[in-house]
């Protein structure tokens, strides 16, 4: 990504984000893209962010394309100071819940306070290694394991003669990332707190937070004490027609994962059958090498839906979608921007200095706050 496509050179001419008579509560604002050539530049890059001003960096458990996440993690805990940190996403098929929790113990152990794990159900980290993605029970079962050991308890193992427990255990809030129903109500009943992938549809948002919140009444806890955040792919560039080819392959990429999402909004898929599009197409339409012609191969999606499931174009209309978003009178309390495109294995990209300093002041003027 070039400095040209989201650089400040552009955005003189800019109109501002039109204020609402309504104030928005502004939420805390996370990226999970970085610099991850080397532990050292991974740690750098994230006391950059600091200083920027994010509140959180995460970053991708997936092992054939990034280093260890928890030995990244570590290094960036000693050079930083405030910042949140934590893996975005881990799964249960590629690490026994065990391990997972002794390694985030680790990290929060350097970084007290300010460590979080968010798991998922795997997706493109097993699909690389041929494995298949968690179950909805794997997840939960995984999810409850990891909590009850972070907090010290003992533990059932099966076959043994005695309960286990993790000596080094520390207390870490425990996510869960899902955009299907199933899985957001299973986080309900069992998370922290829920990360929702859904797009930026008002429909498919309200739709989220309602399961999240009915698994919670299920489990008999309070809904309001299982925290929300949500992850927002986004496109940022002044190219406009570039941006909605790169919108187009995220919302194709929601759709093959999660086809309900379609539902509430009211779409249609109005093309060939996504398993046959996905032949054109590796690993998925939200990684592919070139995200323009993955979205060339979509181009029959319409623009409405292109705009349900990215945030995309210059900095001001990214603000302005993301308020749109956030007026909802929903509890997202984390905003965690996906930026589009990012390739795993580059260096500093501008987005985390440009959405920090041209973003978010938008966000925050047109918010009332």
């Amino acid at each position: 990504m070039s400095d040209r496509r989201i650089g400040s050179a552009q955005g003189a001419g800019r109109k501002p984000v039109a204020q609402e008579p309504r104030p928005v509560a502004m939420p805390a604002f996370g990226l999970n893209r970085f610099d991850f050539t080397s532990p050292s530049a991974f740690a750098a890059d994230i006391g950059r962010a600091e200083r920027f001003g994010w509140d959180h960096a995460f970053i991708p458990s997936t092992p054939l394309l990034l280093r260890d996440p928890y030995v990244n993690l570590a290094l960036a805990a000693e050079r930083t100071e405030r910042i949140g940190l934590g893996p975005l996403i881990e799964n249960p098929v590629m690490r026994h819940p065990a391990v997972i929790a002794s390694s985030i113990a680790t990290v929060a152990a350097l970084a007290p306070g300010r460590t979080m794990l968010t798991y998922g159900a795997g997706d493109t980290a097993v699909r690389l290694m041929g494995r298949r993605p968690a179950t909805v029970a794997g997840l939960a079962e995984a999810v409850t394991l990891t909590r009850e050991l972070l907090s010290g308890d003992a533990v059932e193992v099966p076959g043994a003669a005695r309960r286990a427990r993790l000596a080094h255990a520390l207390p870490v809030p425990v996510w869960v990332a899902a955009g299907g129903p199933r899985t957001l109500r299973m986080a309900g009943r069992v998370a922290d707190g829920v990360f929702i992938r859904v797009g930026r549809h008002p429909a498919n948002l309200r739709a989220a937070v309602d399961a999240v919140r009915a698994g919670a009444v299920e489990a008999g806890r309070d809904p309001e004490g299982v925290r929300i955040g949500a992850v927002f792919h986004t496109v940022l560039d002044d190219d406009l027609e570039r941006a909605a080819l790169i919108s187009r392959s995220v919302a194709a990429g929601y759709y093959e994962y999660s086809p309900r999402l379609f539902g509430p909004p009211g779409f249609e898929w109005n093309g060939p059958p996504v398993e046959e599009l996905k032949a054109k197409v590796w690993p998925d339409f939200h990684h592919a090498a070139d995200l323009r012609e993955s979205g060339r191969v979509v181009s029959f999606l319409p623009d409405e839906v292109a705009d349900a499931f990215a945030l995309h174009g210059t900095p001001a209309m990214i603000a302005g979608q993301l308020l749109q978003a956030l007026r909802i009178d929903l509890p997202i309390s984390l905003v965690v921007t996906h930026p589009m495109p990012a390739p795993l294995s580059g260096g500093r990209s501008p987005y985390l200095e440009c959405f920090a300093t041209e973003v978010i002041p938008l966000v925050r003027a047109g918010s009332g706050g």
